[in-house]
């Protein structure tokens, strides 16, 4: 057309291509189009202007958006409502936040008052310039000035909400979605964000509840909330939910994408079944959709956390051979896999071929490397790795200090974790209830208790409120100083009207508190407790107990324990149940401790000489000879030895009784013994 003889340039027609060229993102040639019809003296209007800023806004480029708008004003024509909306909304997906606030302001004082889609972008802008509470501030604003929102409004509004951690407030904005839903009815991206708090806070079921809720009331789910569910049972390693979920997307005529198979592959790997994420992996090939760093990522952690370090570093070469590079993650994920597979000189060999790569490690990495370090008793070589992250300018985070801390105590190495907290409060990292548990520990393995309570107190000033393992260590550091029940007892109180659940654990160590105090009645109270709260009985449980039982003399309970003792024999240590057997032995329950023989004779392949030892010594102390030979009997039938002194210590009382056979029978084992040992 413009090769013709009376070509006429027309601003319609350059109105429209450069329309045209904008709706396709191809931002170059509006742009030369633009430029030329002002060659051929075709005056812009404000469509024109407004579809160049547009073109800029939707490629992000954000600053030839603003020197068009400034060319604008030049040319004598005021910017639209639509002029600076395009604009502020190319600051905005650039996450030039600042930029897009300004803008807002100048919008105002020339007259052109924002609408709800200028508050939208201004929202948007916030969110993603990572803004949130500014964003919530911006809404309240809105609020104020009685700006009706819509439903976009508020989804970025939950979003944020999310991202600040108040999950809570973001459910009742959902909620009152729902309630006028003729107004702002919740869409797909409500659904969806609501489920991903759920999934943050590990609520599967919840997060499985909103989505059912979602497809109840007609909202049809897309990709992104499927992913969404899928992600949360992986996050749990519920790899059979997940499966169900991935069938469900190719079911509704969806198309698994990257984020789905990586998420059942996660799913795979956190149930330890790596080979199953292999060929999730495989099969995400085959189907043509090309796996990224996170899936790879995924797959050396499933590698790593089964134990298989070999094929975990085999990925690593496997990555770069589909051409995508390794990151400081991958390097971090096999790290931790080294102190998992208890292979120390594989670190070396990690850290060796990050540094070759280019790969600047992280606090993250850094702090996996320490850890695996310190898991293997290597101090030094911890040590050496964690002044290396000080020289390179990693700035150390609170994990970092608490894997040192605790390495250290666990190594002995007391003085070492003191000074490491020093180093802490000197860089001004704030403490976190581990670093201070972990404190606490050090303190108490020194015999410092006075110093472990001072932190305890310092602890919950500063807001790090304690967990339930902080106060399991200060009560079973009362019970070893001898400090006495009340203590113990002051201290499960305190973390009960935290609001803390009590263990299995704690309850146990409170239990030898009272039983080491005299309070046997308390032992009682609190198994009754326990079964009100339905937290299992562990080993130590059931040792105090019955240690209680004897000391009130209530056999009934003793007898109780016992039974419950038949189910689960085969988990309970062999030390407990001796220590158990010597109780009743002592109590001169000989009954109770022959029937708990009984049952681990048939249940323990583990009962062993020092068993028959304890049970042979009671029962010669109520001159129960006969049934000390029959149990001498078991031992040589089931192939342990007794020893010499075991058949020297009946004969006094077989003498006694007058049992010359059964003297005559045990002064030949004796003497077959002693020509053995000769």
């Amino acid at each position: 057309m413009k090769n013709q003889d009376k070509y006429c340039a027309r601003n319609d027609i350059y109105g429209m291509m450069i329309r045209l060229y904008a709706r396709h993102n191809q931002v170059d040639q509006a742009r030369g189009l633009f430029f030329e019809m002002q060659e051929w003296r075709c005056k812009p209007d404000a469509d024109i202007y407004n579809s160049l800023i547009h073109a800029h806004s939707r490629a992000g480029q954000w600053r030839w958006a603003i020197n068009i708008m400034e060319d604008m004003l030049r040319a004598a024509i005021p910017p639209t409502r639509t002029t600076y909306n395009n604009v502020i909304n190319a600051c905005g997906a650039a996450g030039n936040w600042k930029k897009a606030l300004e803008l807002c302001k100048k919008m105002t004082e020339n007259g052109v008052g924002p609408d709800l889609v200028t508050h939208n972008i201004v929202l948007s802008a916030l969110k993603n310039g990572a803004q949130y509470s500014k964003a919530i501030s911006y809404f309240e604003i809105m609020k104020g000035a009685n700006v009706t929102s819509d439903t976009f409004t508020l989804n970025i509004i939950i979003h944020c909400l999310v991202k600040i951690g108040q999950c809570g407030e973001a459910i009742k904005l959902f909620n009152s979605m729902r309630e006028r839903r003729t107004k702002c009815p919740p869409d797909v991206v409500t659904y969806t964000s609501i489920m991903h708090s759920y999934c943050i806070y590990g609520q599967v079921e919840n997060c499985k509840a909103i989505f059912d809720l979602m497809v109840a009331e007609g909202v049809k789910p897309n990709i992104v909330a499927y992913n969404s569910l899928l992600g949360a049972y992986a996050s749990r390693g519920m790899h059979r939910e997940a499966l169900a979920i991935f069938n469900l997307i190719k079911k509704n005529g969806l198309r698994p994408d990257i984020v789905s198979y990586t998420s059942l592959l996660n799913a795979y790997g956190r149930s330890a079944q790596p080979e199953k994420a292999r060929e999730v992996f495989n099969k995400m090939k085959k189907n043509s959709c090309k796996p990224n760093k996170v899936s790879y990522n995924a797959l050396i952690d499933a590698y790593g956390s089964a134990g298989m370090l070999k094929e975990a570093v085999g990925l690593l070469h496997e990555m770069e051979k589909d051409g995508i590079q390794p990151d400081v993650v991958s390097i971090s994920t096999l790290l931790a896999a080294c102190g998992r597979c208890r292979q120390i000189t594989r670190i070396e060999t990690i850290l060796e071929a990050a540094r070759s790569r280019g790969i600047d490690l992280n606090t993250v990495a850094y702090n996996s490397g320490i850890k695996s370090y310190l898991s293997f008793g290597d101090y030094e070589k911890a040590l050496e790795l964690y002044t290396s992250m000080r020289e390179s300018n990693v700035k150390p985070d609170a994990v970092t200090y608490n894997i040192l801390i605790s390495g250290s105590s666990k190594l002995g190495k007391y003085t070492e974790s003191l000074r490491f907290f020093e180093d802490m409060v000197d860089s001004k990292v704030s403490s976190t209830k581990e670093v201070y548990s972990s404190l606490i520990y050090s303190y108490i393995k020194q015999g410092k208790l006075s110093e472990a309570e001072s932190t305890f107190s310092s602890m919950k000033k500063s807001g790090c409120f304690p967990d339930v393992l902080t106060y399991t260590t200060l009560i079973q550091a009362y019970n070893a100083g001898g400090r006495g029940w009340k203590r113990a007892w002051d201290l499960f109180k305190e973390m009960e009207v935290n609001g803390i659940p009590p263990d299995a654990i704690i309850c146990s160590s409170l239990m030898e508190a009272f039983n080491k105090g005299g309070e046997p009645e308390r032992v009682l109270q609190l198994m009754e407790f326990m079964k009100k709260k339905s937290i299992p009985l562990n080993q130590k449980s059931y040792f105090e107990i019955i240690a209680s039982c004897t000391m009130i003399r209530d056999w009934k309970t003793a007898s109780e324990m016992i039974e419950y003792l038949d189910s689960s024999l085969s988990s309970i240590s062999v030390g407990t149940l001796n220590h158990v057997l010597n109780f009743l032995g002592k109590c001169g329950k000989t009954e109770n401790m022959m029937k708990l023989f009984y049952k681990m004779v048939t249940s323990c392949s583990t009962v062993g000489l020092s068993t028959y030892a304890v049970v042979l010594r009671n029962l010669l102390v109520v001159g129960k000879w006969r049934k000390y030979i029959e149990v001498l009997q078991w031992m040589e039938d089931s192939g342990v030895h007794p020893t010499l002194y075991m058949f020297q210590n009946v004969l006094p009382y077989i003498w006694r009784e007058n049992g010359i056979d059964f003297a005559a029978t045990m002064q030949e084992k004796i003497s077959s013994l002693r020509d053995k040992q000769t």
